[in-house]
Formats: structure tokens, C-alpha cells, sequence
């Protein structure tokens, strides 16, 4: 329990420090280094465009973060009925469910916190994922893939035009590190552009990790599941696809894809309500 509380500490400052050096990155030297074609007009210069880009992707997915944070299962366990006599420590197994609670409402250790539809704790940011949070966990991971693909991209055109090499051949990418590797030690490389190179590699592992994530995610939403329920082999009530998309997205969801927002036609905000 000790190492977990601490990866709950660290994994968030991971995540914020890679987010600050991809930023400096991106601004500092990927983009003033595309400024070098004189042959495009200013207003559509590739690094205008790119630029823009990242400065969306990046605000939607720092956006969602801090909105995930913000939407703290602890709001979520203020009002539930635990039952006469019963303590917040019944609940440590997930067994319990007071009758005013949604399925699968469950008690994170880690958070000490009630979670109504758990889904799972997420150490990068610190908090559990349930009913109230999903959406823009969801938005998080899709936008922080994007900017890790686009930031690929970026850093791939950076070093070809650097090292003077081009990555036409799809096994190009695979040499890059041990042959930079090779060079680095040898003095012919400097220790910026191996640095860079090193973090296209980060950026490739993070933006599939989270894409698949994405993807995981969405097949259970569309399913009307959790993760806690898969894993506890709860068994949960068929309904349509469309309702299950719209517990978690609501009808606004459009806006919710285009900027932060908080989804505030939850079904915890209208049992609220009531």
C-alpha cells in the first residue's frame, strides 16, 4: 500500500514534467525550425498551422486533467445513505451498496473516497474514474494521444532535417535508437539530439498506450460497463448502445470533444437534483 500511495504522488509529476518538456519542445524548437521554408505565405505556414494545432490539443488535454481532478469522487460520497450503524470502512471490500447508491459504487483506499460506477484509480492523476469524471477521462486520453503523435511527428521532421536522413523506410524509425545510440558514445552526436530522440520514443509509447486505453474504454461504455464491474464479474443491465454513450458524454457531447467542460447532465447531477 506504501509504494502504491507513493506511485499516486510521483505519476502525476511524471506526467506534468513530460507535458512541460514536449511544450518546450514543440514551441522552442520543433516549430521555429519549420519557419526555415521561405516558399509559404506567413498566414498558412506550416509552423502557424502546426502550431495551432498543438496549442488545441494540448489546452483539451490539460484541460481535462485539471477537470478530472476537479471532479472529485469525494463530492460523490457526501450525500449517500450508508445505513444506520453502517461506517465508511464497510465498504473497503466494494461489497456494499446503501440503496440510494448507483451500481458499483465502491471505496478507494488509496483516495479514501466513494466512487459511485467506479471504474478504476488512475495514478497520473491522482483520482478514482467514475460516473461523474469518465467523460473527461476519456477526452484526457484521447487529446493527450493526439499531442503525443502530433509532437512524433514533429520531432521526426526535426531530426531528419537535423541528421539530414529520411524515415521513408518504415525500418528507418527501429535503427534510429540503437544507431544514435552508437553515435552518442562516439561523440557524433550531440546530447540534444539525443535527447530528442529519446523522447520520440516516449511520445510513440504514451500516445499508443492512451489510444488503446481510448479504445478499451469506449468498447465498455458502449457494453454499459466498468472496469470494476468486469473485474468483480458483476452482471449489469442490458440497454441499449445510444443510452450508454449518453449516461457518460450527455447531450452535449459535441461540445465536450471541442472544449473542457464538465458533463453536467450526469446521472448522479439529476439523482441529485431530484
Amino acid at each position: 500500500m506504501l509504494i502504491l500511495r507513493l506511485l499516486n504522488v510521483v505519476a502525476p509529476a511524471y506526467f506534468l514534467c513530460i507535458s512541460l518538456v514536449t511544450f518546450v519542445l514543440q514551441i522552442f524548437v520543433f516549430i521555429p525550425s519549420m519557419f526555415r521554408d521561405p516558399s509559404t505565405t506567413p498566414l498558412f505556414s506550416p509552423a502557424l498551422l502546426h502550431g495551432a494545432l498543438f496549442l488545441f490539443l494540448s489546452a483539451n488535454a490539460l484541460g481535462n486533467y485539471v477537470l478530472v481532478i476537479q471532479s472529485s469522487p469525494e463530492d460523490l460520497g457526501k450525500d449517500l445513505n450508508l445505513g444506520k450503524g453502517a461506517e465508511v470502512a464497510d465498504w473497503l471490500d466494494g461489497s456494499s451498496s446503501p440503496g440510494s447508491a448507483l451500481p458499483s459504487t465502491h471505496f478507494c483506499r488509496l483516495c479514501a473516497r466513494v466512487t459511485q460506477r467506479h471504474d478504476h484509480h488512475c495514478f497520473f492523476t491522482g483520482n478514482c474514474i467514475g460516473s461523474r469524471n469518465m467523460r473527461n477521462f476519456i477526452m484526457f486520453c484521447l487529446y493527450t494521444s493526439l499531442a503525443c503523435l502530433d509532437s512524433l511527428v514533429a520531432g521526426m521532421a526535426y531530426i531528419s532535417a537535423t541528421l539530414s536522413m529520411s524515415f521513408a523506410d518504415p525500418l528507418a524509425f527501429l535503427t534510429l535508437l540503437p544507431h544514435s545510440i552508437s553515435q552518442f558514445f562516439s561523440g557524433a552526436l550531440l546530447s540534444s539530439e539525443m535527447f530528442v530522440i529519446l523522447m520520440l520514443y516516449l511520445w510513440l509509447g504514451i500516445g499508443l498506450a492512451c489510444a488503446g486505453f481510448c479504445c478499451h474504454q469506449m468498447l465498455l461504455i458502449l457494453r454499459g460497463q466498468t472496469r470494476y464491474q468486469v473485474r468483480k464479474g458483476m452482471v449489469v443491465r442490458t440497454r441499449p448502445w445510444r443510452e450508454n454513450l449518453q449516461e457518460v458524454f450527455g447531450k452535449r457531447w459535441l461540445l465536450g470533444l471541442l472544449i473542457p467542460v464538465l458533463n453536467v447532465e450526469s446521472n448522479y447531477c439529476r439523482q441529485k437534483e431530484k
